[in-house]
């Protein structure tokens, strides 16, 4: 793939130096995106006087919050692997209308997504497990950061069109751009300003105009092999179904993401107060840290998988994947090492409230219990989504979420004495039964489609 401003060979060379020349931007920018969607509740836990309660109420619009940007990855997370597969292809018209049709959904979705958000909230957040004491900070962040929905829908979701030509340090630039200005904006109105929750949401929709500025002036430009073009932007279901169809997987991970906090904090409101509650948004932060770099890997992996596949160069897909597991299983288990054993350090990223503290280490510890298997749970349901695959990564996204841990935060609390302890375990026990299910599925698929390429129609 010949590209204007770097020529980058996803087809030769050397899989090693060429995923980590790709994931290593990608890397660097889910950690930066870990520190753009944390820092706010960083700073919000360490307001004076009521800094728990006011990450508690941010805490209980999480939900809202993961469903918007479920809806970038719906778009994009399908349409950026086909663009992919149609340069391999050497089809860039193909590619581009692919592109300019997702970018024009992005913003019917965003649009629809401001008014409903804006026109449900209350009732949203009172079903999410706000209490009459946190719902007024939880109001105060979400009815503002609402309004920069659009931002949110193309910073997001066009970026991963960036990432797919291989382009993957302007993908991070675009990430960089928002974080700082998000990092230096957050004190200033927090706590210059004195508009506390209120001036985090400002200071995260700032941030998101600017990076989507930034996506949108890249994809216009000399610098990007695909371009958004006008002629494009009439909607065709023949372009738009499939992309919807392969992005459904990672829609459900994160819209069920979206469902499992109403779920966890309406139970732990029942079983554990506002503590619990405030508690979680703490363990989700974790989780966010621990899954969003290996995100970075996948989407480094992603390009040069998707490329070959169209290509027909099996060899090269199996090689980066046995990297990729490989990497992924170091990360998850050093994260897993650090939630056991020095859990007190992430705790205190969030809070300097004694009470919030111990109890998040003590949960922390049982929620995060199985995470060092998960990086193969993400290489291997990926690498289905980078393949084409959309039934087998949807059944996986259902399952681990929807089937499982859904059902198991209901069921173990009626089974156990310790009801709040109950539920955190629900975390691990759907972990273990959902990595031991996708290593198995993924192993047939990788030995019936990759070992000839007679087999690929087989998919």
């Amino acid at each position: 793939m010949k590209q204007k401003s770097k020529s980058v060979d996803l087809g030769t060379g050397s899989v090693v130096k060429l995923l980590f020349s790709l994931a290593l931007p990608s890397i660097i920018a889910q950690v930066i995106n870990v520190l753009y969607n944390v820092v706010d509740r960083m700073y919000i836990g360490h307001i004076a006087d009521h800094g728990a309660l006011a990450l508690t109420g941010v805490g209980v619009t999480m939900p809202v919050i993961m469903a918007i940007s479920a809806f970038s990855s719906l778009v994009c997370m399908g349409g950026a692997p086909r663009a992919a597969i149609e340069l391999g292809k050497n089809k860039k018209e193909n590619a581009e209308h692919i592109m300019s049709n997702c970018f024009v959904l992005l913003i019917v979705f965003g649009v629809l997504l401001t008014i409903l958000v804006e026109m449900f909230a209350v009732p949203m957040l009172n079903l999410f497990g706000a209490s009459p004491s946190t719902l007024p900070f939880a109001l105060d962040y979400l009815r503002i950061y609402a309004l920069g929905t659009i931002f949110v829908q193309t910073a997001l979701g066009m970026n991963a069109f960036i990432n797919t030509q291989g382009y993957t340090t302007y993908g991070m630039t675009s990430v960089l751009i928002g974080a700082i200005a998000n990092i230096v904006l957050d004190p200033i109105l927090i706590f210059g300003f004195h508009l506390g929750v209120k001036g985090a949401a400002i200071a995260t929709i700032t941030s998101q105009c600017l990076s989507a500025v930034f996506v949108l002036w890249f994809l216009r430009s000399n610098r990007s092999y695909l371009n958004i073009r006008k002629r494009f932007f009439k909607l065709s279901i023949a372009v738009i179904a499939p992309c919807l169809m392969l992005g459904l997987s990672p829609f459900v991970m994160q819209i069920t993401e979206s469902l499992l906090s109403v779920c966890f904090n309406s139970s732990l409101l029942k079983y554990g107060g506002d503590t619990a509650v405030g508690a979680m948004a703490i363990l989700a932060s974790v989780m966010q840290f621990s899954m969003l770099p290996l995100q970075g890997l996948t989407q480094g992996s992603q390009p040069i998988i998707s490329f070959n596949f169209g290509a027909g160069k099996y060899d090269r897909i199996k090689s980066t994947f046995r990297i990729l597991l490989l990497v992924s299983l170091i990360y998850s288990t050093t994260v897993w090492a650090i939630s056991m054993f020095a859990p007190q350090v992430l705790a205190g990223l969030f809070t300097n409230d004694a009470n919030l503290m111990n109890y998040t280490c003590w949960a922390l510890r049982i929620y995060m219990a199985m995470s060092l298997i998960f990086g193969a749970q993400i290489a291997c349901q990926q690498t289905f989504i980078a393949l084409g695959n959309a039934k087998t990564s949807l059944f996986l996204a259902l399952l681990r979420k929807v089937f499982l841990l859904i059902p198991l935060i209901y069921l173990l609390p009626a089974l156990l004495s310790d009801q709040t302890f109950a539920v955190f375990l629900a975390e691990p026990v759907a972990d273990t039964l959902a990595v031991l299910t996708t290593c198995i599925l993924f192993a047939r698929y990788y030995k019936k489609v990759l070992s000839s390429p007679k087999e690929e129609n087989a998919r």
